[in-house]
């Protein structure tokens, strides 16, 4: 177990290289000259001077790559052009809001729709599986940000029941919290739950169809077991594999909702890069997000060999 966990870990090294030599690259190798796309149009030779001497770039770009990975590796992420300040403490500044509606999104999505799944496959064919199978076609046809708007419109300005913007930390109070977190965790958890109660509805509907399911049935174990115990346990692999990619989803839909609700996260901070071409902080946030994700696939690996031992590599 030990050496499997020693090989996926550095199984990963190479892929964040491979990810740090293209964010290396996009900013480098762009068309266009970095230092002036920066600056803006009306920056004065000097600005970009400046700036180009900021981002090194007027340096050979080997020495530019090899100095970047060198700060890299002592946990330095760079210098934000229009804050001046350290691209991690920007970080570290914005992380708790999206760490905390992403696990709140991943906890009620797999919550709601691992169940969802196991009951359309064990009531395939009736209006219930019917239902849950619309359900989950039309969570992956309703973009995030309308939905948002759809949850702000129906629950704040009609309803008044829930804010319509804002982020209030868990430290602060578990009502203000949950009451501000609700909608952006609805809103993000919709295409998640209809993606997981797909998978989880055609891999246990395979799984009740084999003999071992039969012979549980013929023994007089209870159905509830027999789903739990025998079905899902043996289709989970399948389920967990799509909840790690859903990884993804998450990352791509908390930009969005984070720019919905007015929450001051990492997908804030991203949009904000963006718009004022801050590419220090551009290149920071895909490198973590990066990270992140490869973080979550090795960890989806090493759950594989808990669910089923059978799987080694």
């Amino acid at each position: 177990m030990l050496s499997f966990i020693a090989k996926r870990v550095l199984a990963t090294i190479p892929v964040m290289g491979v990810v740090a030599l293209f964010v290396f690259l996009m900013l480098r190798l762009g068309p266009g000259d970095p230092a002036t796309v920066i600056a803006g149009d009306y920056a004065s030779p000097a600005d970009v001077e400046r700036i180009r001497e900021q981002l090194g770039l007027n340096q050979p770009i080997v020495t530019q790559f090899g100095k970047w990975i060198w700060t890299l590796l002592q946990g330095d992420l760079g210098i934000s052009i229009f804050s001046d300040l350290p691209v991690a403490k920007l970080i570290g500044q914005r992380v708790e809001p999206t760490l905390v509606l992403a696990l709140t999104t991943l906890i009620f999505s797999v919550l709601v729709a691992v169940p969802l799944g196991v009951i359309a496959a064990w009531k395939s064919g009736t209006w219930i599986d019917r239902t849950i199978m619309v359900f989950s076609v039309a969570g992956f046809s309703i973009p995030v940000f309308v939905l948002g708007y759809m949850l702000i419109y129906s629950f704040s300005l009609d309803l008044r029941w829930l804010p319509v913007q804002g982020y209030k930390s868990p430290f602060d109070g578990l009502i203000p919290f949950l009451r501000h977190i609700t909608l952006p965790t609805l809103a993000l958890s919709v295409i998640y739950i209809a993606l997981i109660a797909r998978i989880t509805r055609a891999s246990v509907l395979e799984v009740l169809g084999e003999d071992y399911i039969r012979t549980a049935r013929a023994k007089g174990q209870a159905e509830s077991k027999v789903l739990l115990v025998h079905a899902l346990k043996n289709a989970a692999v399948p389920i967990v594999t799509v909840i790690g990619l859903g990884i993804a989803l998450l990352i791509g839909g908390v930009v969005i909702t984070e720019s919905v609700f007015n929450i001051p996260g990492l997908g804030r901070l991203v949009v904000d890069a963006i718009l004022k071409r801050d590419y220090p902080i551009i290149q920071g946030l895909i490198l973590m997000f990066s990270f992140v994700y490869v973080l979550v696939n090795l960890a989806i690996d090493i759950v594989y060999t808990l669910v089923d031992p059978r799987i080694r590599y």
